[in-house]
């Protein structure tokens, strides 16, 4: 039965509304979490009665694939991050989802309280005992107009595919989906304003470390400005590589980087320091004194740490005869400048300094002391009555830094 004129009439002129205010979030960089909540409530308000809403969008991340924005009229907001692969989990493949993208249909529509459905999806039972009465799915694609064509769905494109689930008796009004589809250009809209800021995120985080990221996203990014911090540096290197590249074929070298690389990061990170780049097989971190608490003793509880977890990546090769290697890693602490350096049209967001240089040189001596840890007094002297582990492997003169550097070990 078709809603009253005057329903449809409430109806338009709220999503006009809804229209206008979805667009100024949009312009405002609300989060998608925060505005899709308030748009769900609102279109239960105009007059179409949601239960579940889905939207689902492509993530520019190294390990994330996709990211969703559910609302439930009941449970609130969650976000969900689905992980790249390179097949689909097997929940996909049977979700109307999978079905919508690889089919050249632009939407799915179905009752869910009828005998014999057109289509069944193991989704569906789970919104029918939620009191699902029915099931709407579309998809908006960004960058062409030709909705109905069927994608990749290991290569998702720019958009958005969005999904809507009723409990209403009989499930949505023609009129009701007409409204949805009329809003759909401001809904992708807005979602593509927060997604492409989720995109900058992302590939910022991924390429200039979590910190550095911020900055230059607030705006830091004229060439030549920096600003001075006392750090703790971490420069770390892995053994052997050298022999490594020559006797092992590409793809294996960037296994064994990626491998090691991974798990040297996540010991930076999770302890509070600022992964900067790579060189080769190198690393360059920092330890914020005023970002982390005690940031000299974390880290070396980190190097510590790094030792151990080295440990087990090679126990885990060796048993699936894969190539293994060390690490060498030097600990300095002082001051360093911090910001863009490079040319007009590429910069690079890194520290440079005395501090940094001496870094590099004790690096250089680990080898000369057979040592894989090496740490400057600056960073071991303030925790030798705490960290009896620390030994002194005496003064050293070192090319390039004008002081006698008193150098240290973990035992």
């Amino acid at each position: 039965m078709a809603a009253p004129a005057s329903e449809d009439f409430k109806m338009t002129a709220a999503l006009a509304d809804l229209t206008n205010w979805l667009i100024q979030q949009g312009l405002e960089n609300t989060a998608v979490e925060t505005w899709l909540n308030e748009c769900c409530f609102r279109l239960v308000d105009a007059g179409i009665p949601l239960l579940r809403v889905n939207m689902t969008v492509r993530a520019h991340h190294p390990e994330i694939g996709t990211v969703a924005f559910r609302w439930h009229r009941e449970d609130g907001n969650e976000k969900l991050s689905y992980q790249r692969g390179q097949s689909a989990p097997d929940d996909y493949l049977r979700s109307p989802i999978y079905y919508l993208v690889t089919h050249p249909i632009a939407e799915l529509r179905q009752k869910l309280d009828v005998v014999d459905p057109e289509r069944e999806f193991p989704i569906y039972d789970d919104l029918r005992a939620q009191g699902a009465t029915e099931y709407f799915a579309t998809k908006r694609f960004f960058l062409r107009t030709d909705h109905s064509a069927a994608s990749n769905p290991m290569r998702t494109e720019e958009g958005m595919i969005i999904s809507l689930s009723t409990d209403a008796p009989g499930g949505f009004t023609d009129a009701q989906l007409d409204g949805m589809r009329a809003l759909l250009p401001s809904l992708c809209l807005t979602l593509k304003c927060g997604a492409n800021r989720l995109m900058a995120e992302d590939i910022t985080a991924a390429y200039l470390g979590r910190d550095a990221s911020r900055r230059v996203l607030s705006g830091d990014i004229m060439r030549g400005s920096s600003e001075t911090l006392s750090a703790v540096i971490w420069y770390f290197d892995l053994q052997g590589f050298t022999k490594l590249s020559e006797t092992l074929p590409g793809t294996a070298i960037i296994e064994l980087l990626n491998d090691y690389f991974a798990e040297a990061v996540d010991v930076v990170e999770k302890n509070g320091g600022n992964v900067l780049k790579f060189m080769g097989d190198g690393m360059l971190a920092i330890f914020d004194l005023n970002a982390v608490d005690d940031a000299g003793r974390v880290a070396v509880e980190a190097a510590a740490e790094l030792r151990d977890t080295f440990d087990e990546i090679n126990k885990r090769r060796e048993a699936d005869e894969m190539p293994t290697t060390g690490f060498t890693l030097a600990l300095h602490a002082g001051d360093v400048h911090y910001g863009n350096i490079g040319g007009k049209t590429r910069l690079d967001f890194t520290v440079i300094g005395p501090a940094v240089n001496t870094t590099a040189r004790i690096l250089g001596m680990c080898s000369a002391v057979d040592q894989t840890i090496v740490i400057s007094s600056a960073v071991a002297a303030p925790l030798s009555d705490s960290r009896k582990d620390l030994v002194s492997l005496g003064q050293y003169r070192m090319r390039g830094v004008t002081d006698r550097q008193e150098l240290f070990t973990l035992d």
